[in-house]
This record gives C-alpha cells, sequence and structure tokens, in this order.
C-alpha cells in the first residue's frame, strides 16, 4: 500500500470547493499529440508477439492477403495494426471503426451532393465558376488505402464483427479486384478525365482518372474480430487467420515492463497475483492491469476501497 500523503494523488474530492490542481502526466498509451510524446521522452513501444504468431502476419504480407485478428477483449488485436504500419513504415495508419451502421459504400467514398449544390447555386449568383465535383468527395479510410501509390497504405477494420452480418460478402469484391469506381464521376463527360478528390487523411487530394480507382499493391490490412459471430466461407477463404491468445504471466510481465520501464512490477506483485487470480474466474483486459500498475507507480493507493475492483473489473455481464 502506497505511503504518500492523501493530497498527492486524490486531485477529485468531491467537496464542492475549488482549487487549482496540475494534472499529472497521463500514461504514455494515453497521450496523443507529437508534443506531449516528445516532451515525456516517449518513444514507439514495441509490439510483444510470439515468432508463431509473427509468421503468421509474415505470411498474410506475402500473399497480400488481408489478415483476420480474433481474440479475448484486450489481446492487442488492434495494436498490431499500428505495429506492423510502424514497423514497416508504411505511413499514418488509415483505420475503419465498424458499426452496425457501417456501409462498404461509406468505407470507399462520400459525396456531398446537397453541399455541391447549395455552392453551385451561390457560385452561379455570383457569376463566379462551378466549383468542381471533387470538391465534395472524400475518399474514405477503404478507398483511401486502394491509391496508388509508391509504397502500399496499411488499413486496419476494427471489430468486423459488429457489422452488418452482409458487410463480409460486400467486400469480397474489393478485395479481390482492388479497384472500386464513383459513379459521380463515371458519368462526367468524357473530357474531364482527371479529377481532384479529397482523402481520409484530410490533409491532401489525390487524382482519380475515369471515376476509378485501382490499386498497385494490395493494401495491408488488418480486420480484427471479438468472435461474437461467425463469417461467411467465401470471406473468411479470402482471409489469413490470427487467433491471439490470453498473454501469460511471462507476457504480461514482459508487456507492462515494454510500457511502464524495468521494475515497474517491483512495488505492484500483489496486483499482478490479482489481475491473474481475477482474470482465471473472469475476462479481463491487459490495459488493465497496465492501468492499475500505472496508479500504483503514481503513488494512488491502488488498495483504497472499490478502487482496485474499478479498475480490474469483469468485461462481460451484467455491469
Amino acid at each position: 500500500m502506497s505511503t504518500q500523503p492523501e493530497a498527492d494523488w486524490r486531485l477529485f474530492r468531491g467537496d464542492g470547493s475549488q482549487r487549482a490542481v496540475d494534472l499529472p502526466p497521463a500514461p504514455p498509451w494515453r497521450r496523443f499529440t507529437p508534443e506531449s510524446r516528445e516532451a515525456s521522452g516517449a518513444t514507439p513501444l514495441p509490439y510483444l508477439i510470439s515468432k508463431e504468431h509473427a509468421d503468421v502476419v509474415n505470411a498474410a504480407l506475402h500473399l497480400r492477403r488481408p489478415l483476420l485478428v480474433t481474440g479475448p477483449a484486450g489481446t492487442g488485436k488492434s495494436s498490431l495494426a499500428y505495429a506492423v504500419a510502424a514497423e514497416l513504415g508504411l505511413g499514418e495508419l488509415l483505420r475503419w471503426p465498424v458499426n452496425s451502421r457501417s456501409s462498404v459504400q461509406d468505407a470507399l467514398y462520400q459525396y456531398d451532393a446537397i453541399g455541391r449544390l447549395r455552392e453551385t447555386t451561390l457560385s452561379r449568383d455570383r457569376g463566379e465558376a462551378e466549383p468542381s465535383i471533387g470538391t465534395f468527395i472524400r475518399l474514405g479510410p477503404l478507398g483511401t488505402a486502394l491509391v496508388p501509390g509508391r509504397r502500399p497504405r496499411a488499413l486496419l477494420i476494427d471489430e468486423m464483427d459488429k457489422g452488418d452480418v452482409d458487410l463480409p460478402n460486400d467486400l469480397l469484391t474489393v478485395f479481390e479486384d482492388g479497384v472500386f469506381e464513383i459513379p459521380e464521376l463515371v458519368r462526367l463527360p468524357e473530357d474531364i478525365e482527371n479529377v481532384e478528390v479529397h482523402t481520409a487523411d484530410h490533409r491532401e487530394t489525390v487524382t482519380v482518372r475515369h471515376g476509378q480507382v485501382q490499386c498497385a499493391e494490395f493494401p495491408v490490412v488488418v480486420i480484427t474480430s471479438n468472435g461474437e459471430r461467425d463469417f461467411p466461407p467465401a470471406f473468411l477463404r479470402r482471409c489469413i487467420r490470427l487467433d491471439l491468445p490470453v498473454p501469460d504471466e511471462d507476457r504480461l510481465r514482459a508487456i507492462v515492463e515494454a510500457h511502464l520501464g524495468p521494475g515497474a512490477l517491483d512495488p505492484a506483485e500483489e496486483i499482478l497475483r490479482q489481475f491473474l487470480d481475477r482474470r482465471a474466474a473472469h475476462e479481463l483486459a491487459t490495459d488493465q492491469l497496465l492501468n492499475a500498475v500505472f496508479l500504483r507507480g503514481g503513488g494512488v493507493d491502488i488498495d483504497a476501497r472499490g478502487l482496485l475492483d474499478a479498475v480490474l473489473h469483469q468485461l462481460t455481464g451484467t455491469v
């Protein structure tokens, strides 16, 4: 149990008294700007993966097939995509978080027809040239990943099992052919061959010729699934399957040291023991252990009533 004074870590008192408080540094995995990372001396963290599982990733890279990563929550499925993109120098990872309303159409591109009508009308009223249709088209994460470039892009399709039951089948043609059309551009007059459109990066535009986007190299695609439902055989046939297991004690120790530094578990061995005991009965995630160890290292009395239960709460069942 921490011996530091109560005022050291209890920033919020719940007594209605306003006070100026300097928030302590956030955990390394909760720092979002390059400036905050540089100020803290943070460096990209290694992704710890067994040789056996890394070989499956390499198979997907060689075959230019999507990598379907399954496993319980907190096993590092999404982090794997970031690790592959960083290690192979594929630029900023493109991310498509799937939900029940997701469609392949939106992941490929979006067209703001209403915005174009409004701006065209205003331009005509002012006697100005009409804006290009490309101004109102933005490629989605999947569409941006298919833009031909010097090197392929990396795309994370996160939690595919949350999508509509038809979503995997809707992806088959795109995965097989690596091409899609933008009908609004295909219908343009023949003398308009090239149109500049926005990308999902929000920082640049690319040229679409004759309304078609055709990849030169199939992107590095990582698809995650929590195993909540099965996928159709035709979809599975086009993927390389990787099932990430729950990390054992040795790997948990390595993960904590990679994120929080050597010796981070020295004052928190009993937290690791409790985590392992609780995980045997309920589903827990590795980042919950990291949260608990980080709090202990920052002088927080993680043994305070209810605090450990709040941090190491089970992920399934009634909340």
